[in-house]
């Protein structure tokens, strides 16, 4: 019985740690895009000549973040 108990209690310690390390993983992704992906993309769009893409992209980009809109 004390086995059963044991087993199940794991199972729930280790359910929450999984799912706070996936809660994490995204985090860390979401900033990573942002910070750096997103960012040497639009350098990238300005350097090969696509401007009329790259300052659109941008102005969106920036609204959504005045207005705080995909924050959690």
């Amino acid at each position: 019985m004390l086995t059963l108990l044991f087993v199940i209690m794991m199972f729930w310690v280790f359910g929450k740690l999984l799912i706070l390390a996936i809660k994490a993983s995204w985090t860390i992704l979401k900033v990573l895009v942002w910070l750096v992906f997103l960012p040497l993309t639009l350098i990238g769009l300005f350097i090969e000549g696509l401007v009329y893409i790259a300052i659109p992209v941008l102005a969106v980009i920036g609204l959504m973040s005045l207005l705080g809109v995909g924050t959690d």
